[in-house]
């Protein structure tokens, strides 16, 4: 599941080869209350069982597990199994609160020191510190993943690489950090038994199983969709930097320990779990959510026939444009919340002497640009406080299909970019649930070569007059 949509996709495996199916994708559309951004969670639910269902009935062998990745950070709080409350969506703004309440307790540079994680104001420690009178009654925090498997299954429990995003988990231990959790005010209660990507959680329980037609056993996988990803890069080589991209672009390296200075702090990076304990080393991008915000922007009150082009149209417009465009710092926190992401970088670029972008294609160029200049920075900037060479950087995920910014990544880098595969998280997700049911076997290189071996990526070259 992502933030803007959900799939429901069967993996086969077959003399080392991988083959995807989609069975089911329905749209992830959040809800605005009285009290706030919420995710429409219920529906997400029966959307999901709906797929299952269909999955089951569509596949001629069985199903050997299920398994579940979603974004990060958002969560459901309990009590004796019962959700309180819809779960708020992340891009609330109700998190200021939460971040004060705990820099007041904990400095910046101290957090950074307990759990390594970037900045951001929607990390799951800053948002509970919201919750108030609601936190004193619940028994238990289940991240989105997490939720959705203790519904089907039952069993509570969190998944370690989705864990390791919610600032309450030691990046060098992998255990929750209990005393950090007691200084900013959050009860042990409610952190559920940690389990690793490939733990079983157990089979759907009988209510289930009468919807999806057969208790299917449900697996831990990489839940927070970037570790699923980065299990699919298709790679064995040690020097190469990822951006998984997406409504986020996650740019960085995989690395065998966290770095925990506060170089690595100022710089905004961040120390997430990643499958077989590796650790993610990235810097959050703000990525494609600029482009499906601006497209939105354009189509709210508009008639049909009035309505913007495909996102492909609009890429070929970009493409045409011959004229420089303004490259913004695409981090800037006035661009996370929903709304006219183009009436923002217009108020950028007059902030910053920049040309203002004068078409849709010229928005839309200007939002390339600025990502893959984001996405090579970062990569530099990883490199540099890892102590690491990079030789290369795979794009993975739904922003592999976009030639134009992939060979922008590769022009603003100097680098080669190689790109695919895009279902990059569900392949990930598959091949943790094939190894724990024993249909592949061996540690992340093995996977990755299968990965390579059964979705060759497109190398993009940067080009030398640009």
């Amino acid at each position: 599941m992502g933030a803007t949509s959900g799939r429901v996709i069967v993996g086969h495996v077959d003399g080392g080869a991988l083959r995807l199916r989609h069975v089911a994708r329905f749209v992830n559309e959040p809800v605005r209350t009285r009290d706030g951004l919420h995710w429409n969670l219920l529906e997400l639910y029966r959307q999901v069982l709906d797929g299952v269902a269909a999955a089951e009935r569509e596949t001629s062998a069985q199903l050997a597990s299920v398994g579940i990745d979603s974004w990060a950070v958002d969560y459901g709080l309990l009590r004796d199994g019962r959700l309180l409350g819809v779960p708020f969506h992340y891009r609330d703004d109700r998190t200021a609160a939460g971040v004060e309440r705990v820099h007041g307790v904990l400095g910046p540079e101290r957090l950074y020191e307990r759990n390594g994680l970037q900045h951001l104001p929607f990390n799951t420690v800053f948002q509970l510190a919201t919750e108030g009178p609601v936190l004193d009654l619940a028994d238990r925090m289940l991240l989105v993943p997490d939720l959705l498997a203790y519904w089907l299954t039952g069993t509570e429990a969190t998944e370690r690489t989705n864990a390791s995003t919610t600032g309450l988990l030691d990046p060098r231990t992998g255990e929750w950090d209990l005393e950090l959790a007691e200084l900013v005010g959050i009860p042990a209660r409610v952190l559920a038994p940690l389990v690793d990507p490939g733990t079983a959680l157990g089979r759907m329980a009988p209510e289930v199983a009468a919807v999806v037609g057969r208790d299917v056993p449900v697996v831990a996988v990489g839940s927070h969709d970037t570790a699923s990803a980065v299990v699919a890069v298709p790679s064995t080589e040690p020097d190469v930097a990822y951006v998984s991209c997406g409504t986020w672009g996650l740019v960085g390296l995989e690395l065998d320990a966290p770095v925990l200075t506060q170089e690595s702090r100022a710089a905004g990076f961040t120390n997430e779990g990643g499958v077989d304990g590796r650790t993610r080393f990235l810097h959050n991008v703000m990525g494609l959510w600029l482009l499906s915000e601006s497209i939105r922007t354009w189509d709210r009150g508009a008639t049909a026939s009035q309505r913007s082009s495909s996102l492909q149209e609009l890429l070929g417009e970009a493409a045409a444009v011959t004229t420089p465009v303004a490259v913004f710092d695409v981090d800037d926190p006035r661009f996370l919340p929903p709304g006219d992401i183009p009436a923002r970088i217009a108020d950028w670029c007059r902030e910053h002497d920049q040309p203002v972008p004068a078409t849709r294609g010229e928005v839309v160029r200007s939002i390339v640009e600025s990502l893959a200049q984001g996405f090579a920075d970062a990569v530099r900037t990883a490199a540099r406080l890892a102590g690491r060479r990079v030789s290369a950087i795979h794009v993975v995920g739904g922003g592999a299909q976009n030639t134009l910014l992939c060979q922008a990544t590769a022009d603003r880098s100097g680098l080669p970019v190689l790109a695919g595969p895009v279902e990059a998280t569900a392949i990930g997700n598959v091949l943790v649930q094939a190894r724990a049911a024993g249909l592949v076997s061996g540690g992340l290189d093995d996977l990755r070569a299968l990965v390579a071996s059964s979705f060759a990526p497109v190398r993009l070259d940067p080009r030398g007059d640009r």
